[in-house]
């Protein structure tokens, strides 16, 4: 058989029984859950054939799961990237969101698209591919990390451990489109401060709420300086996501009838590779300087909020043209028979992914490219079963174009 045909003959439930076996594992982040899912996919690689272990970090309180399929030598080698860990379930779910549950259409469960669909297809192409008896002469190596809810510490713990490749492919969703762009993230906070008078005189006080009122849009409205391209600019964002205010910074609500003197605001920006965080700040810090200008008497103030045990996830950049973008939008083509959206696609364009680190740090060529997406962090989350196998299918192509038959 041309290993090729494999991909017609896909155990499509039994790639379903692993993904929803995974998704059955309460894999918070930073949990004792999370820690059992690595030593139980670890477990999974061997089965395989894999040389795989748990790689620890964090002064050994977490560990990746990492597996390398050995090639004979003279391929390219090909990493696969995706987190294990979840956020939590929220209110409004209708299914168990750790019962693996599959319907017709879809399978459901917390982190499934984000994204669990993702590892297991990249797990279950090599799996099949290996049961097949294929052969190849580059390596394959399967990174399940955690800590990327964490801003990617985990993957930066595996590429300062020394795993590297020719190329990779993340697995976050993106609905099977091939993302070559997406935007680096920063968290802001933003205190206003004005000046107070009881409602009967606030034609002479300076309301830090108002203010805010005023400054939130133009905000939520904002591109950065600096963008190589209209490409590039598609990609900045800023919004507010916090707002409070009231009296003096210790916020006093008991005294509605005078007017807030002191409003703080905390939000994201995003901005693209060859815009810098200094350059977005300053545009910032010069609509903060215009709305100084509307309150006569307001006083401004920015600065970048970062949270400890957190990394900052870099903005990630492929050529449309590279050589791992030109292998999965064929794969795509063949699976689908319709080209593959390509570019900095929206919205995961706006994400913070690990492929930021492989490409900032490790120095890699890849692409972003996951089943799963439009389900994703909501009541219910799920992924089109389509999608999940497909997914499947277009990694198994990947890797023999990119890795080489033996």
């Amino acid at each position: 058989m041309n290993p090729r045909d494999l991909i017609h003959s896909l155990d499509e439930k039994a790639c379903l029984a692993l993904l929803s076996d995974w998704v059955k594992h309460k894999s918070y982040s930073e949990t004792e859950g999370e820690k059992a899912l690595v030593h139980h996919v670890v477990g999974q690689l061997k089965e395989i054939g894999l040389q795989a272990e748990a790689q620890a970090f964090d002064e050994g309180r977490r560990a990746n799961a990492i597996g390398r399929w050995k090639g004979t030598g003279g391929g390219k080698s090909l990493l696969f990237n995706g987190h294990l860990d979840t956020n939590p379930a929220t209110e409004g779910w209708t299914v168990d969101p750790w019962g693996g549950v599959v319907d017709e259409e879809f399978i459901y469960g917390i982190g499934v698209s984000n994204m669990k669909a993702g590892d297991a297809a990249y797990y279950c192409a090599v799996k099949t591919l290996i049961d097949a008896g294929v052969k190849l002469k580059g390596d394959v190596i399967l990174t399940f990390v955690v800590g990327e809810l964490q801003g990617g510490v985990g993957t930066v713990a595996a590429i300062r451990n020394g795993i590297r490749a020719d190329y990779f492919v993340n697995s976050e969703p993106t609905d099977l489109q091939a993302v070559t762009m997406h935007a680096c993230a920063f968290s802001f906070v933003i205190e206003l401060t004005g000046n107070t008078r009881h409602l009967s005189k606030r034609e002479q006080a300076v309301d830090a709420i108002m203010a805010a009122c005023d400054l939130i849009p133009r905000l939520n409205d904002m591109t950065f300086s600096g963008a190589p391209s209209p490409e590039h600019e598609s990609i900045n964002r800023v919004h507010v996501g916090v707002v409070h205010g009231a009296l003096g910074k210790e916020l006093h609500e008991w005294r509605a009838p005078q007017v807030a003197d002191y409003c703080k605001l905390k939000g994201s920006g995003r901005y693209a590779p060859g815009q810098t965080q200094e350059g977005a700040l300053a545009d910032m810090q010069r609509e903060l300087a215009a709305l100084e200008q509307r309150f006569p008497g307001l006083k401004t103030l920015i600065r970048i909020e970062k949270k400890e045990g957190h990394q900052s996830m870099p903005a990630f950049e492929v050529a449309k043209d590279a050589r791992i973008v030109r292998s999965i939008n064929a794969a795509y083509e063949a699976v689908r028979g319709e080209k593959q959206p390509t570019g900095a696609i929206k919205p995961p364009g706006f994400f913070g992914t690990d492929a930021g680190h492989l490409y900032a740090e490790a120095g890699m060529e890849g692409i972003v490219c996951g089943p799963g997406g439009r389900y994703n962090t909501m009541p219910d989350e799920r992924v089109e079963i389509r999608d999940f196998v497909d997914m499947v299918r277009i990694y198994m192509l990947t890797i023999l174009d990119i890795c080489e038959l033996a």
